[in-house]
């Protein structure tokens, strides 16, 4: 992971409204250069709207937007200089070479007459189309598809490369190669990827930011999710075990559960450690300890107990 340095995308107090429905209330975020930060969400939680809104191609409700310090409402075509989008649904022209298709993009996004076939070059050998140029764009499978749109969107070398679902209905080879891309760019981007898909989040991004109904619900380091997974319990096997009253009786030992071949999982307070305590009467009693692991929260578990309460609150950014 890179270390980021200086935001390049600020957000605050972001709302969109469409007729009296809400559909994104009070989002905010920083994104850092060098940095990828992942937006999460169930279908309908508000990102590809929280996207647009980034992006300047939906206006927002309320709040503000700054992008390297340019506000993206009042300077528009300043700001948006500097942002490269990839919408869900790449905006590719099927009868083009690809070639053509990212000279007609760098054009679009400004880039001086005398640069976009330096600019052009460049770009299709850090998407891995080198040998693609020449090519249509309608004959390219999924996945080279899904390249020449994150093509497009760092043709004109954007600071914010921002990428709705970018790794969505690819096969499992494609997405590893999409995912290392994505965390190429980050080495002089910053990235904002949003995704449904959990092992995503951990696999490419730094932090990461839960929306749902439209509301933030979670942002934190991925280092911070993956310690929020510990699920308050340990799983123990011994050659010789006690009875489950026994280990009943440790400190911090709310419940234990008995399961096949001389292993237990004890539930225990949030705050208790009793592992310790387990290790020392185990030598003492002869129980002959051959396993203690913390039992692990999946991440599907997470999101689905984060994106379902009500009344969930974000922790401060770090």
């Amino acid at each position: 992971m890179n270390t980021p340095s200086e935001p390049t995308l600020v957000a605050s107090g972001l709302s969109r409204d469409f007729g009296a429905r809400r559909a994104v209330q009070d989002v905010s975020l920083t994104l850092a250069r060098g940095e990828v930060l992942g937006l999460l969400g169930p279908n309908g939680a508000g990102k590809t709207t929280t996207m647009q809104m980034l992006t300047g191609n939906l206006a927002p409700t309320a709040g503000a937007i700054r992008v390297c310090g340019v506000d993206l409402i009042e300077q528009p075509t300043k700001a948006k200089a500097r942002i490269g989008y990839l919408p869900e649904t790449p905006p590719l022209y099927r009868d083009f070479t690809v070639t053509e298709y990212l000279r007609m993009a760098a054009r679009l996004h400004r880039v001086p007459r005398a640069g976009i076939a330096d600019a052009v070059t460049r770009t299709l050998r850090r998407c891995g189309l080198a040998d693609m140029g020449g090519r249509m764009i309608g004959t390219l499978s999924k996945g080279y598809q899904q390249r020449v749109g994150i093509a497009q969107a760092i043709v004109h070398d954007p600071d914010v490369v921002v990428l709705d679902e970018p790794t969505v209905g690819l096969d499992p080879n494609q997405i590893r190669e999409i995912r290392a891309l994505i965390r190429e760019l980050a080495s002089n981007h910053s990235v904002l990827l949003s995704t449904h898909i959990l092992p995503e989040v951990e696999t490419v991004c730094d932090r990461v930011q839960i929306l749902n109904n439209g509301r933030v619900v979670y942002t934190d380091t991925i280092d911070a999710l993956k310690a929020h997974r510990q699920g308050h319990a340990i799983t123990v096997a011994f050659r010789r075990p006690p009875t489950g009253e026994i280990l009943a009786r440790l400190d911090g030992v709310k419940a234990v559960e008995a399961l096949a071949r001389h292993r237990f999982r004890l539930f225990h307070d949030a705050g208790a450690e009793p592992a310790e305590a387990l290790v020392r009467m185990s030598v003492q009693h002869d129980w002959g300890l051959v396993e203690l692991s913390p039992v692990e929260t999946t991440l599907e578990e997470v999101f689905v107990n984060l994106t379902q309460r009500d009344d969930a609150v974000a922790p401060a950014t770090p």
